[in-house]
């Protein structure tokens, strides 16, 4: 059997993503350079790391229940092992000592039950059998042809565990994860406390709180107009929110996974291509892009042509191509009309960021690997 570090570190990699750990994810990701492995992600099973943690903990219980000499112990382990027991040193030598105690102890309170028996005035016959029970909670059988396991005095000790209950945050300040500005004077952040800020140069107070994600707040993005507010987070929904009203004007929900990033078309009333539609494009840790009809709340597309978490996405200056980049390595550009995939580009590392140049005919691209790519159209 043999275990490489590259292995390991992808069963922690996607053990981090399964668990919900995005963020730590997406660091330790690029730290153990996960996209330069050659493993097929797509045929690892979910939870991979936790069942072989599980079949390990199975055989360490196992090699204990066995003795010296091949056999197996006339019995159960003493208790089961938690995974931390597991890996202390002298563990097995240990609990097997604690296990032929156990049945030794067992092995002489059986016989001394029988010699008791045997001294009884009104022993019972073969096939009959008298039962005491006693206040500590024992029950002595005399009698039995056979040696029995008997019952011993149990100990359980008092908890010494102290829940607390109340808080409904992090009690140290919260990260701020975005920031956005409306114009020259306002702008908006977002946090993993799940809040939406809009805030003015000068004012101590925020103009503006959003709430209603339930999970940290990603990314924020205004569109062209300033008129709106589009949030994505690791609830797995896009919210639209309006400076008019506290609520959100739409709750977009389709992405099954967290969603990392969010980006407005340049399009519709106050852009350069005012005869186009608005959309917003979203990028998930489910490998999938989806593009929204803001004014509908509905989603036209959904791209799907990335094997993992898409962590960038960028609109063409005219607004008919979309960039995204993933951790496949993969750079794909799309027709936001059509949804068509039209070019796509593999690199040697994961995709962490896109870019147009500002003629829409170059695409730029920089990777896990520390290389940036440029593709021509």
């Amino acid at each position: 059997m043999s275990i490489t570090s590259d292995e390991v570190n992808f069963l922690v990699y996607r053990y981090l993503q399964e668990s919900g750990f995005s963020h730590s994810a997406f660091t330790f990701g690029i730290e153990s350079h996960i996209s330069q492995s050659n493993i097929n992600g797509t045929l690892v099973p979910p939870a991979a790391l936790i069942s072989i943690l599980q079949k390990g903990l199975q055989y360490v219980e196992a090699e204990i229940s066995i003795n010296e000499d091949g056999t197996v112990f006339d019995g159960r382990p003493i208790e089961s092992l938690s995974l931390i027991d597991a890996v202390m040193p002298d563990v097995v030598q240990t609990r097997q000592q604690a296990f032929r105690d156990k049945l030794a102890q067992q092995q002489a309170a059986c016989a001394m039950a029988i010699t008791a028996a045997s001294n009884q005035p009104n022993a019972p016959k073969n096939g009959e059998a008298i039962v005491n029970g006693e206040e500590n909670g024992t029950h002595t059988m005399y009698n039995h042809i056979e040696p029995m396991e008997m019952d011993v005095d149990v100990e359980i000790p008092a908890s010494k565990a102290t829940v607390l209950r109340g808080h409904e945050s992090e009690v140290f300040i919260s990260p701020a994860l975005d920031v956005d500005w409306q114009n020259n004077t306002t702008f908006a952040s977002c946090s993993t406390d799940m809040c939406i800020h809009v805030c003015r140069m000068g004012s101590d107070r925020p103009l503006k709180t959003f709430q209603g994600h339930t999970n940290e707040v990603n990314a924020i993005k205004w569109d062209p107009s300033g008129m709106l507010l589009a949030s994505c987070s690791d609830d797995m929904t896009l919210k639209i929110w309006s400076m008019k009203q506290d609520s959100w004007v739409h709750d977009l929900q389709a992405h099954s996974k967290e969603i990392y990033t969010i980006k407005w078309s340049p399009t519709g009333p106050g852009t350069s291509n005012p005869n186009f539609n608005i959309m917003l494009a979203s990028a998930s840790f489910d490998s999938t892009v989806r593009l929204w009809d803001v004014e509908r709340g509905v989603c036209i597309h959904t791209l799907t042509k990335h094997q993992e978490p898409v962590y960038s996405v960028a609109f063409s200056p005219d607004g008919k191509h979309l960039a995204s980049g993933s951790f496949d390595k993969c750079v794909h550009i799309w027709n936001t009309m059509s949804g068509a995939l039209v070019h796509s580009y593999r690199g040697t590392g994961g995709i962490f960021e896109v870019c147009w140049n500002s003629t829409g005919d170059k695409v730029g691209a920089s990777a896990s690997d520390g290389s940036v790519c440029l593709i021509r159209l």
